[in-house]
């Protein structure tokens, strides 16, 4: 089986009922799906039962949290690579799967994530081979991540973390691992901006902080704040700046020789 697809649930019936009908009107066919319900009381465990028929495995009880009830969805998957599609993301459309297939030539693969009907997105690749700094700035859209099952085996989330796990993970995973990844320009899901992380970007910060400080040496972490400071102020002096096109690299040329001369 290609796909373990996951989603995790607590008191969002509305946004439960939307995932689970984005998942299966799946074209392909090669995936089972598992939910993981953490005791709703607000009518989720009906609508779960309502699409039982299409769903491999369920269970509704009091968990520890979103990372725990990740690593239980995680602890049943049978496919080769999982995708975690939470209660109100959605498939971006009914053939993701089946055109994604193809393309699974890595540990991970990452597609677009759009957040509005401009199809704006979450996370954009970096200009090049994915670094350090590329994770340390941004965040990796676990929604548009299809991720080995023996890698989440082997790094299970962190569930002393409330919503940046999954970015520790990545660091781990890429970073330390040294994992393959790849990047398709195929939009896989849309992203629910109601959920947790989108609502507590100050809990976000103070954990990646925490994370950085546990897994790398103060003087390593000093050199990159100041990267990502340089970075900011590239992009103040070039706001269109973009990863393409003669204009643009040439004022990324001169907006570092700025830097440089300060």
């Amino acid at each position: 089986m290609e796909f373990s697809v996951i989603t995790i649930n607590y008191n969002n019936f509305r946004g439960l009922r939307n995932t689970i009908e984005s998942v299966i009107s799946q074209t392909c066919q090669d995936y089972e799906y598992i939910v993981i319900d953490g005791g709703s009381s607000d009518g989720s465990v009906e609508v779960i039962k309502r699409f039982s028929s299409r769903i491999a495995f369920w269970v509704s009880e009091p968990d520890r949290g979103i990372y725990h009830a990740m690593n239980k969805g995680v602890a049943h998957a049978k496919g080769k690579y999982c995708i975690f599609m939470n209660s109100g993301d959605c498939f971006y459309g009914k053939d993701v799967l089946l055109e994604l297939k193809s393309k699974l030539v890595a540990d991970i693969v990452i597609g677009r994530v759009s957040i509005d009907d401009e199809n704006h997105i979450i996370s954009p690749p970096p200009c090049g081979e994915l670094t350090l700094y590329h994770l340390y700035a941004g965040a990796v859209p676990h929604q548009g991540s299809f991720i080995k099952t023996s890698l989440l085996r082997k790094h299970p989330y962190d569930e002393t973390l409330r919503i940046s796990s999954d970015w520790k993970f990545f660091l781990q995973v890429m970073i330390f691992d040294n994992c393959s990844v790849s990047y398709v320009g195929d939009f896989v899901a849309k992203y629910d901006m109601g959920g947790i992380s989108s609502a507590n970007p100050e809990l976000m910060l103070q954990e990646k902080e925490k994370i950085l400080s546990d897994m790398f040496p103060p003087r390593l972490l000093a050199d990159y704040k100041k990267m990502k400071q340089s970075e900011c102020f590239v992009q103040t002096l070039t706001p269109q700046l973009r990863c393409h096109g003669r204009i643009d690299r040439f004022l990324y040329r001169i907006a570092r020789l700025l830097l440089k001369i300060c």
